[in-house]
């Protein structure tokens, strides 16, 4: 189809100036008579309150407190946008807050199960404001729950896609452009095929956007950012960072597979099934020509790719009775990770041990202590950094490592990765 996919994150539409600024980018395409899918991520930081706000995060004196400033937080934009106090946004949007709020109260005794359907409504707040306001400013749209859509596993905080029966609503989706009005909907949520809400993962957003991309054969899909295109690292670590002009599909999927935070791990490979080229621009300078990911040979420039995560946990399992990590081992401590929901960064294995880098994450870490520890000895150090540089040299290593200790230490041809003091 003649359509373009836009996905625009938290950054994008954080406060009402940046919803304004977002609407701009949006109409200056609607104007040239372009159609769009614009799918939005949760306002600002949304995402980390809610997540306090999941049944037994925290105390409830606690969650009434975040509860209200984020209805407040929402509330603030949305004044500023729709001043008119009667407006239709109003009633829809307290119909949400009514529904966050018996959501965070309803506990299912499933930690993973009551995060995503508490979690989900930092999206499903963004786009109800995102698509009044479009229409406010000319550009006609049709709000989709994007639940009815993609279909996943039914797994909960990191859902699979379930690609057969997704594709099978590509024609409702295409019903929804039909007219030429372009759509809003959600990034990060999907739904089970008994309809249960799911989500795809921490900054999933991209993920949907180019899941959207492919069931409709896009010419091209855009994620606008808070910075001029894929760098070569984040600002936050390094002042000279250098914008990627051109990035090869594979070598993408390798930065976003060991966390660059531009592009979430799944995203690259349905375009590239699809041969369909991902820009990523500035909302800052809508007008520059960012990075394009594409399929090309080498990366332009060449220079070396550098990835940091922090507030990592390193975590080492032995058997208790010291006999080697043997495969009936490596079996159980997968299948624990699996059950509770851990995302492993970096692994290693000895004979007498098996070591992980993982995202600190107070409950997930307590309930995998305390699973492996049935059959296990598990010790870890928190406040760790994973490093990761992609066509490293021996003299970056050394100046990264900067006197630090170096708890795990793995290289390949290309990449070498290093946990080390935070």
């Amino acid at each position: 189809m003649d359509v373009e996919v836009f996905k625009f994150g938290g950054a994008s539409v954080n406060s009402a100036q940046a919803v304004q600024n977002m609407a701009s980018i949006v109409k200056r395409y609607h104007d040239a008579g372009r159609q769009m899918v614009i799918v939005v991520s949760a306002m600002g930081k949304t995402t980390n309150a809610l997540e306090q706000l999941v049944p037994n995060a925290k105390q409830e004196d606690e969650q009434e407190i975040i509860f209200k400033n984020l209805v407040d937080y929402h509330l603030q934009i949305v004044r500023h946008l729709f001043p008119n106090p009667s407006d239709e946004i109003y009633v829809r949007l307290r119909a949400l807050f009514a529904d966050l709020e018996e959501s965070r109260k309803r506990s299912s005794g499933e930690y993973n199960y009551d995060y995503d359907q508490v979690v989900s409504y930092g999206e499903l707040l963004s786009t109800t404001i995102i698509s009044a306001y479009l229409e406010q400013c000319g550009v006609g749209n049709q709000w989709v729950d994007v639940r009815k859509i993609i279909v996943t596993d039914g797994a909960n905080r990191c859902a699979q896609v379930d690609w057969s029966r997704t594709m099978e609503n590509r024609e409702a989706l295409e019903q929804f452009l039909k007219g030429g009005r372009s759509v809003v909907t959600q990034g990060f949520i999907a739904a089970s095929k008994e309809g249960v809400t799911t989500t795809l993962g921490r900054e999933g957003s991209d993920y949907t956007a180019a899941v959207l991309s492919y069931m409709l054969e896009v010419k091209r899909m855009t994620i606008w950012k808070d910075v001029p295109g894929f760098l070569n690292a984040d600002p936050k670590y390094f002042p000279d960072t250098v914008k990627i002009e051109e990035m090869p599909y594979h070598e993408a999927i390798e930065q976003a597979y060991y966390g660059a935070s531009v592009i979430h791990p799944k995203t690259i490979k349905p375009l590239q099934n699809k041969q369909i080229p991902l820009y990523i621009k500035s909302f800052i300078n809508p007008e520059a020509e960012g990075s394009v990911v594409g399929p090309y040979e080498v990366i332009k420039p060449q220079i070396p790719l550098y990835i940091f995560k922090e507030n990592q946990v390193l975590m080492s399992i032995m058997p208790k009775d010291f006999s080697f990590i043997a495969e009936e081992n490596l079996q159980r401590i997968f299948s624990i990770l699996s059950q509770v929901g851990v995302s492993v960064n970096l692994m290693q294995n000895s004979a007498l041990s098996f070591s992980i880098c993982i995202d600190y994450n107070k409950i997930l870490i307590d309930q995998l202590i305390e699973r492996l520890s049935a059959d296990f000895k598990v010790r870890y150090n928190r406040e760790m950094e994973l490093v990761t540089v992609r066509h490293y040299t021996q003299e970056i290593i050394d100046s990264i490592v900067a006197g630090r200790k170096v708890f795990l230490e793995q290289r390949s041809r290309d990449t070498a990765q290093l946990v080390v003091e935070d």
